[in-house]
């Protein structure tokens, strides 16, 4: 009687636990074929890391990998001035992340709650304005700032990319504004907030995921940034990163381990950022496109 009592549950364990099914081919294929498609893309961020770290006499060997891997080049190239051209990329790309959602916020809230005459064709406005490249109106871009004296000025940088990447936050935020039910921000009102209080503590908590998504593409634009700032700028020390590692491409040589340092230096802030706020980067994206 003893020995029935003590195996009987651990039989009744062993059958209610199940066993664990094999994956489908499907689903192995599509594992397989989402992690190939990965490699394709890392392979030239491997290749740039390797290349930072290849010695000079190893830069024309055949060999992936280098025999010796000269961890210099990433200290040698801040003697270069490159800390300053950091911060500067931090200043312009943070500066036109508030910038645009300064603007972007209250623009799309309104948008989204009131119905105006000429709403369609604002918004088709903001649309249309995506389509302009600050490549294509250099010129104008620099013979406006010419005329306010903004030549050489980092805020000339701020207000262009801030300018080139607001009709995204709008349209971004207007959607996923409109896809808030307007009865949790009249529930704020009923209990004893205005309009703005119910903008800011309860629908800007709700938007938070497409807040997130406009600044990350806000943020990684103008870090990307190159022409306009090789254009408006001139002095070394307040050039972006990207405009001061294409200085070490000369006319006759190029400084490969240097450059390929300062690539890889240069994605490390965007990757820290992403990494940080990739949850809600997806969340802003797939919720703020639906009503």
């Amino acid at each position: 009687m003893t020995t029935y009592t003590a195996t009987a549950p651990a039989r009744s364990a062993a059958k209610a636990t199940p066993r664990r099914r094999p994956p489908r081919l499907r689903t192995v294929v599509l594992a397989g074929g989402s992690y190939l498609i990965a490699l394709f893309f890392l392979l030239p961020y491997l290749e740039m890391v390797i290349t930072a770290l290849r010695p000079q006499n190893e830069l024309k060997d055949r060999n992936y990998l280098p025999h010796h891997f000269a961890f210099s080049n990433f200290t040698n190239i801040w003697s270069t001035g490159l800390g300053t051209n950091l911060s500067v990329s931090l200043e312009i790309a943070v500066g036109s992340t508030a910038l645009v959602l300064l603007v972007a916020i209250p623009a799309a809230y309104y948008t989204a709650r009131r119905d105006f005459r000429g709403k369609k064709l604002f918004l088709l406005l903001v649309l249309i304005t995506q389509m302009f490249q600050p490549t294509a109106m250099i010129v104008g871009i620099y013979r406006e700032f010419l005329t306010f004296n903004m030549i050489d000025s980092v805020w000339a940088l701020i207000l262009v990319n801030a300018g080139f990447n607001m009709a995204f936050a709008v349209w971004i935020l207007n959607a996923y504004f409109g896809a808030i039910p307007k009865e949790i921000e009249e529930a704020a009102v009923v209990d004893g907030c205005s309009r703005v209080g119910a903008m800011f503590r309860v629908i800007i908590p709700l938007a938070m995921p497409g807040i997130v998504t406009a600044l990350i593409f806000t943020f990684i634009a103008a870090w990307n940034e190159f022409i306009v700032a090789l254009t408006l700028i001139s002095s070394t020390d307040k050039q972006p990163l990207t405009v001061k590692t294409s200085d070490y491409i000369g006319q006759y040589t190029t400084d490969w381990q240097h450059l390929f340092a300062g690539s890889v230096i240069a994605t490390i802030p965007v990757i820290i950022l992403f990494a940080l706020i990739e949850g809600k980067v997806v969340s802003g994206l797939t919720s703020g496109s639906v009503k």
